[in-house]
C-alpha cells in the first residue's frame, strides 16, 4: 500500500510518502521556521537591475525577494507611480513561488496562483489548459468542461488549468474545485488593493497540507498519522477542500508499536541523508551536493562478475544506479544542476538504452526533471526545478 505519513519526528513535523514501504518523498518542516512559500504578500519595489532583467521587492522589512522582470504578467498594484513600467516604490502584489536556497534571494511571481486537487487558478494566464500528462482525449473533455462552467468569459483576468489528478473528474467535482479556488481569489484581490505594504493577504497552508492536493490519487492510497493535532488539522482541510479524500485519512493509535518503528522512519531518514547509498548489486552511489551542483557517483563497489562479461555487468549496475539515483533525487529534493558520473561503457547503444532507460525513470517525479544529454566524459548531466529547500537543508 502506498501511504502518506505525518508525524513529530527530531522536534519537527516529517512527512513521508511510502512506496510498499519504501520512502520515495521526504519532506521535513519546522514549525518555528514555518515554510512562506505560496504566501502572497503586498511587496514594495525596492530596486530594479534591468542590466540583469529583475526586480527586488521587499516582502517584509529585511526581507527582500527577486521578481524576473520577463515574467511580470498581469500585476496587481495596490499603489502605482506615474510611468506606465515597473519604478522604484510601486507596490504589487507578489506570491513566494521559490524559497531562499544558499546564498540566492528567494523569488516572487506576479502570476498568483491558487491550488485545488483538480485545478489551478493562475492570474498570469488567461487560457485554459491542460497537464501534458493527460492523455489527448482526456485533455479535450476536461477543458470543454471548465469552458462550460466558467461560461468562456473572455473579459476574465485569470486563466485554469487541469492538474494530472483530474483524469476521470465528473463536472460536479471540477465545479466544487473552481467554486473555491474562485472565492479564495476574489477575497485575495479585494483584500490586498485595501492592505498596507508587507502585509500578508493570503498565508498558504502548513507546507504537509499543502501536499494532499498535490499528491496522485494512485500515489497515496491512506493518509496516516499519529499526532492529534495533526489528524484534526488534516480532517478540517480536507472538509473543506477535498471532502472526497476524507475516508483516505486515519488516526494510528497503536501504542505497543509507534508508527515510526513500525515503518522505520528514523532509518529511512537517515538513510536519506547519507552520503552513500549502496545498491542490490553490490554497488554503490555517492551523493555530494556543492554550491554549483550535486555530483552523483556511481561505483561498482563489491559486485563480483567475471572480466569476460565486465561490459554487461557495468551496464547492469549502471541500471541499477539509474534506478536508484531517480529515486534519491526526489527523495532528498535535490534541484538545480546535478552531474551522475556512471561507469564507462565502451558500446553505444548501451549507453544510448541507459539514457533512454533513466529518462523514463525521472519522468515519475512530479517536479519537471529534465535529462539533458550525457558528454563525451560519459557524464549525464539533468536540470530539476529549484522550488523547495533539499531535505538535509530542511533539517541543519
Amino acid at each position: 500500500m502506498n501511504q502518506y505519513i505525518i508525524c513529530r519526528m527530531r522536534n519537527a513535523v516529517f512527512s513521508f510518502l511510502l512506496n510498499d514501504g519504501k520512502a520515495v518523498e521526504i519532506h521535513c518542516d519546522r514549525e518555528e521556521n514555518a515554510s512562506i512559500l505560496g504566501n502572497i504578500y503586498v511587496g514594495r519595489v525596492r530596486d530594479i537591475a534591468r542590466n540583469i532583467g529583475a526586480a527586488f521587492v521587499e516582502i517584509a522589512p529585511g526581507t527582500v525577494c527577486y521578481l524576473p522582470l520577463d515574467e511580470i504578467q498581469n500585476p496587481t498594484f495596490t499603489k502605482k507611480g506615474s510611468s506606465p513600467k515597473l519604478q522604484m516604490g510601486d507596490e504589487l502584489l507578489v506570491q513566494l513561488s521559490r524559497e531562499a536556497i544558499k546564498t540566492k534571494y528567494p523569488s516572487v511571481t506576479t502570476n498568483l496562483v491558487f491550488h485545488g486537487k483538480y485545478l489551478l487558478l493562475t492570474t498570469g494566464r488567461m487560457q485554459i489548459n491542460a497537464s501534458s500528462k493527460l492523455a489527448a482525449e482526456e485533455k479535450k473533455r476536461l477543458i470543454e468542461l471548465v469552458k462550460e462552467m466558467d461560461g468562456q468569459k473572455e473579459e476574465r483576468s485569470y486563466g485554469w488549468l487541469l492538474r494530472t489528478n483530474a483524469q476521470g473528474a465528473d463536472q460536479d467535482t471540477l465545479q466544487r474545485d473552481m467554486e473555491r479556488l474562485l472565492t479564495l481569489y476574489q477575497k485575495v484581490l479585494t483584500d490586498g488593493v485595501h492592505r498596507v505594504c508587507h502585509s500578508c493577504v493570503f498565508a498558504a497552508p502548513h507546507a504537509w497540507i499543502a501536499r494532499l492536493s498535490d499528491l496522485y490519487d494512485s500515489s497515496a492510497e491512506r493518509f496516516l498519522t499519529d499526532d492529534e493535532s495533526i489528524w484534526q488539522e488534516a480532517k478540517e482541510y480536507l472538509s473543506a477542500c477535498q471532502p472526497e479524500d476524507l475516508p483516505r485519512l486515519s488516526f494510528y493509535q497503536d501504542t505497543l508499536q509507534p508508527l515510526c518503528k513500525k515503518y522505520s522512519l528514523e532509518r529511512q531518514l537517515d538513510n536519506a541523508l547519507s552520503e552513500q547509498v549502496w545498491l542490490n548489486c553490490g554497488g554503490y552511489l555517492v551523493i555530494q551536493p556543492t554550491e554549483a551542483l550535486t555530483v552523483i557517483d556511481v561505483n561498482s563497489g563489491k559486485y563480483e562478475g567475471s572480466s569476460k562479461n565486465r561490459q554487461k555487468a557495468f551496464f547492469k549496475i549502471n541500471q541499477e544506479a539509474a534506478r536508484e539515483a531517480a529515486r534519491q533525487i526526489r527523495l532528498r529534493n535535490i534541484s538545480g544542476i546535478i552531474i551522475i558520473d556512471f561507469i564507462n561503457m565502451d558500446s553505444a547503444d548501451d549507453r544510448e538504452e541507459l539514457l533512454h532507460y533513466l529518462e523514463g525513470q525521472l519522468r515519475q517525479d512530479p517536479i519537471r526533471t529534465v535529462l539533458v544529454d550525457m558528454t563525451k566524459l560519459s557524464l549525464v548531466e539533468i536540470t530539476r526545478m529549484k522550488k523547495e529547500k533539499p531535505l538535509y537543508a530542511q533539517i541543519t
